[in-house]
């Protein structure tokens, strides 16, 4: 059994002085990272095979890897640069739009370092969200691998309304994973059930990712994505941005800023 404080140290100074952790005018992306363990043969992981979770299309870890023994989930939360800038409008921030595509493009950075950091460990790995079997079908919202799923398998945090991941650090930011042959000690999930950390679900307490949401997508019975996903990618101010910059698509980020789970647990 490895340690895993080695690869969170790793981690951690990679994304403190990486450059490609910055906007063009400097700003800082992400702050400093959460990490979690779980093992590949972990029971879970088969219950997101049922189609009222994930589907059928899910991968298992041992299919994307024989031999597996962990998969590894972080946690990259936005900086308070970055979130701040996105408490007013419509429309979207342009600092949160160039963070969610640059930000995301040091995320594959991350998950290239960190299959090195585990290759010099002596084991295989393999990050799903780069391998050529990888597929994402944004517009009937299933893919074969989910970042925030797995981040629940490795305890870094439970679902809310929005149908974020709410972590010790809140839900504005990314998430990653990798798969490898190395053996690192689960971390343990709390054990309150998917929606622990959200107060909506505690005790209604908390519908603040309602109200912030421009486009009617959550409600308390749930996020309708196909809302969600119409919304970002028809909403004019939305693609003028987009266009403006040149990404595929846009983004919102509403319902996971001035909200009580930006970046903290609510109540803790």
């Amino acid at each position: 059994m490895l340690d895993t404080s080695s690869l969170k140290t790793a981690l951690d100074y990679y994304v403190d002085n990486e450059y490609a952790n910055r906007l063009p005018d400097g700003m800082k992306i992400f702050e400093q990272p959460l990490i979690g363990f779980a093992a590949a043969e972990d029971p879970i992981f088969k219950e997101f095979k049922k189609e009222e979770v994930i589907g059928s299309l899910y991968v298992l870890p041992e299919e994307w890897l024989p031999e597996a023994k962990t998969v590894i989930s972080y946690f990259l939360p936005f900086s308070e640069n970055i979130r701040s800038s996105n408490y007013g409008g419509p429309p979207t921030s342009v600092k949160w739009l160039h963070a969610r595509f640059i930000g995301e493009e040091f995320n594959k950075s991350i998950r290239k370092f960190l299959l090195g950091e585990l290759e010099k460990m002596g084991g295989k790995a393999v990050a799903p969200a780069l391998h050529e079997n990888y597929f994402a079908d944004y517009d009937n919202f299933s893919s074969n691998w989910s970042e925030r799923h797995v981040a629940y398998a490795a305890g870094l945090g439970s679902f809310g309304l929005n149908r974020g991941l709410i972590t010790e650090k809140g839900l504005a930011g990314r998430f990653g994973s990798l798969i490898t042959t190395l053996y690192f000690p689960a971390t343990i999930r709390s054990g309150g059930g998917v929606f622990e950390n959200c107060p909506y679900f505690t005790d209604e307490s908390c519908s603040a990712c309602v109200k912030r949401c421009p486009s009617g997508a959550i409600k308390k019975e749930g996020k309708d994505k196909a809302v969600c996903n119409n919304y970002t990618r028809v909403e004019d101010h939305l693609q003028e941005l987009r266009l403006q910059f040149g990404y595929d698509h846009s983004v919102c980020g509403k319902c996971q800023i001035n909200v009580p789970c930006e970046n903290t647990i609510p109540g803790r």
